[in-house]
């Protein structure tokens, strides 16, 4: 899923400054903002400098000819080619939403402290045994932390080394909660089924709060 993106960190000098997750998220970016999008604002929605955003586009835009220039006022767009790959993309990382804090707190690291963005990735509990390694890809990345939540069908549930959908004792978030949760994901028209999985990542801002959701989410591609 990745070797179509892995042009863009292809260097014979300096190893590019951005991360997988800042490229993905961009493609997003690129696709909610149809009408264009310039390099200073793609700057703040990545937490990266300026000569990172700078980087970044031409990359996306010279070694995968993913995006194309609209005009200098209104920035890039994505092109067929990166449109096709966003889909891709989707077809596993199906949204990436903003959160409600207070509601969610109970699950939550300081909630009061930190803004929330969840991502729904498809059918991948397998890929999921206690949730660690998700937080610490949301730490890596500049976040606070993340939670993983498990859809077994009836319930969302905390992941367990020892998963067993059959079990009586799993421990399950609050029916306000998986509401709350639910509800988001059916406004957006993404659905949750069997099998799905719920990551939740904590930032200081919103935008490390995405990214951190996004590259927990990108470890159990």
């Amino acid at each position: 899923m990745f070797e179509e993106i892995e042009p863009v960190f292809y260097s014979t000098t300096i190893k590019p400054s951005f991360e997988r997750v800042h490229v993905i998220l961009a493609i997003f970016i690129f696709g909610d903002n149809k009408e264009g999008i310039g390099r200073y604002r793609l700057q703040k929605e990545l937490s990266i400098g300026s000569g990172t955003a700078r980087s970044l586009i031409k990359k996306l835009k010279e070694a995968v000819n993913f995006i194309t220039i609209l005009s200098d006022e209104k920035g890039h767009i994505l092109k067929k080619k990166g449109f096709e790959y966003l889909e891709k993309i989707k077809e596993k990382i199906r949204l990436i939403s903003v959160g409600d804090s207070k509601i969610l707190k109970d699950i939550l690291v300081r909630p009061e402290e930190n803004h929330s963005y969840f991502c729904l990735v498809k059918n991948a509990v397998s890929k999921i045994s206690n949730g660690i390694e998700q937080r610490d890809a949301a730490i890596k990345i500049g976040g606070v932390g993340a939670t993983c939540l498990l859809f077994n069908g009836k319930d969302l549930i905390f992941p367990s080394l020892n998963l067993d959908f059959d079990e009586k004792n799993q421990m399950k978030v609050e029916d306000n909660i998986f509401e709350y949760i639910r509800n988001l994901i059916d406004i957006k028209t993404a659905y949750l089924e069997e099998n799905d999985v719920i990551i939740i990542g904590l930032g200081e801002n919103p935008e490390l709060a995405r990214l951190a959701a996004l590259n927990a989410a990108l470890t159990i591609l």
